[in-house]
């Protein structure tokens, strides 16, 4: 462990040491100095969980298990990980970065718009590609980029200034870009992309600003649009009327975290967030459709399949941008096609993907607002909680009993692993005019007591039934991902600047090291030349880890 420290200390703010090329894929030219690797063609991201040695998309696979065959680190060695290489990001912003692994080459993101090429074994860099930016951003909730997604040879990335950027995987050239959306009505970008098929699927952010949410796919090659789906239906839509007057314009639902997709039913599933203004539902009456939802949207036309909502009028900022996780299991002696689901609003769900039938669900974490959740999964309303001039105290609070932070699910365990929080908050609402470009929230929330005296952890669900079976307390509130592993292993972070390992099946610490910063990431796993790494952003580096050589 002393060994572990010192590395750190040096490591952690200098240029990691020179890179040896990865035999996985092929040379590069003579006297090149470009990442060498294969195309990552539809049939590979496909196959995407038969790599376990590469990290192909932002969830790993188009399931979002956040879950790695790899099991040289395992339960019994994981003790052993000692740091590898440290990769200084040039901005000093905390990382929110998930990176990408394609045959030895790491393709990572920092902020605000940037992303950069690095042997994945040494740390060395190949490239970077800076992305400008106009100096008049309206961004929220800081200057972030949380990945990007890769096909053949080419990276695509959000910018905080609503582009759609395609860049050369090989040399880090711009191919094109694409303005999503006019930055200047306060819409932005942060989520990595995802591909389906031969089209790029992207989300908005911008819900605070009075947007109206949309979710876009582009050709991959063109960055032509190809189609669009509004998170809020227009007035020639019968779902329109849960918007009361006009207020379905600035209503807010963005798509700000990526989803995941099925193959077999070419269905892509987004989760969208809260309605605006944020607190005050007085100016927009109605269950506000399609806020705080998950929608089923055709992969070629982006047609809604179906729709499911968490939380009906939402006025505590509970946006529903949680990932979410596609898995075959067994319900009450029958196969089904399942959706889990850890919702910021306090509730765990199990759709069945297919129908979008909601099968059961339950609290996960500390909630007051409701009573429990009806037949169809509506919730059911604890009165005289809204939001109130004088303001009144709601759990979860306006941060979710958890947020955007990866869960992860083990085929071996078979447990739903969430990030929670039981937290609380005063909300109170206030009234207050659109102006284009300009925050609309309408009210806001005051932390009922010190963040430390609420319990954050990694909770281990049964996805049939949304019980506990295990949990374990990490303080004070964390806004890191995790990631499974057929080693029986979780590895997770947290605020306070440590990185740990527990066994999967009963939530014991095995591992941990302090990185010296917030995490605010979601771990990844892959391997180069036969060596497993487990790879972290902890403030504004990437640290990697392996075991002894």
């Amino acid at each position: 462990m002393k060994r572990l420290a010192v590395a750190l200390a040096l490591l952690a703010f200098i240029t990691p040491a020179a890179a040896q090329e990865p035999s996985a894929a092929p040379a590069p030219a003579a006297g090149s100095d470009a990442p060498a690797f294969s195309p990552v063609t539809w049939e590979r991201l496909l196959a995407a969980a038969d790599e376990p040695h590469n990290w192909l998309m932002y969830s790993g696979t188009f399931d979002s298990k956040r879950y790695s065959r790899l099991d040289q680190v395992h339960a019994g060695n994981v003790g052993e990980l000692e740091l590898k290489w440290a990769y200084q990001l040039s901005a000093l912003d905390r990382a929110e970065t998930t990176p990408l692994v394609v045959d030895g080459v790491m393709f990572v993101t920092e902020a605000p718009s940037n992303v950069v090429a690095l042997d994945a074994a040494t740390g060395r860099e190949y490239w970077r590609y800076e992305h400008e930016l106009p100096d008049d951003l309206r961004i929220c909730c800081g200057r972030n980029n949380r990945g990007v997604a890769i096909l053949d040879e080419t990276l695509y990335m959000s910018t905080l200034d609503a582009h759609l950027a395609a860049v050369d995987a090989r040399t880090g050239n711009l191919r094109w870009q694409a303005e999503v959306a006019d930055h200047r009505g306060g819409y932005s970008k942060t989520a990595a992309p995802l591909v389906v098929k031969d089209r790029v699927v992207t989300g908005i952010a911008g819900g605070e600003f009075g947007i109206r949410g949309f979710l876009d796919a582009y050709d991959a090659e063109s960055g032509v649009r190809a189609w669009r789906t509004y998170t809020i239906p227009g007035p020639d839509h019968p779902d329109n009327r849960t918007w009361s007057g006009e207020s379905w314009r600035t209503g807010g639902s963005p798509t700000w975290i990526t989803g995941s997709y099925d193959p077999d039913l070419d269905l892509v599933y987004w989760g969208t967030g809260n309605p605006g203004p944020d607190y005050n539902g007085d100016v927009r009456i109605g269950d506000n459709l399609y806020a705080d939802s998950v929608l089923a949207l055709d992969g070629d036309t982006g047609d809604m399949a179906w729709y499911f909502q968490f939380t009906p009028h939402d006025v505590h900022d509970w946006d529903a941008i949680q990932i979410p996780i596609l898995a075959d299991l067994e319900v009450d002696g029958e196969p089904r096609r399942l959706m889990l689901w850890a919702n910021r609003n306090g509730f765990y769900y199990a759709l069945d993907r297919e129908s979008g039938e909601f099968l059961t669900g339950r609290p996960f974490a500390r909630m007051t607002w409701a009573s429990g959740l009806d037949e169809n999964g509506r919730p059911i309303r604890v009165p005289g909680l809204f939001p109130s001039e004088e303001g009144v105290v709601v759990s979860p609070s306006a941060a979710g009993a958890t947020n955007w932070m990866s869960p992860a699910f083990s085929p071996r365990t078979e447990l739903f692993y969430v990030m929670a929080y039981d937290g609380e908050a005063r909300f109170f609402i206030r009234d207050e005019e659109y102006v284009e470009g300009d925050r609309f929230i309408g009210g806001g929330q005051i932390q009922f007591q010190p963040i430390e005296e609420y319990t954050s952890a990694v909770r281990a669900l049964d996805p049939r039934t949304g019980e506990l079976r295990w949990e374990y307390r990490v303080q004070p509130h964390t806004w890191a991902g995790l990631l499974a592993t057929a080693g029986d292993l979780v590895f997770g972070g947290s605020v306070d600047g440590y990185f740990y390992a527990l066994d999967a099946a009963s939530g014991r610490e095995l591992w941990h090291v302090a990185v010296g910063a917030q995490v605010r990431a979601s771990p990844i796993t892959y391997a180069v030349d036969g060596q497993q790494y487990v790879s972290i952003a902890a403030g504004n580096v990437i640290f990697t880890f392996g075991l002894d050589d």
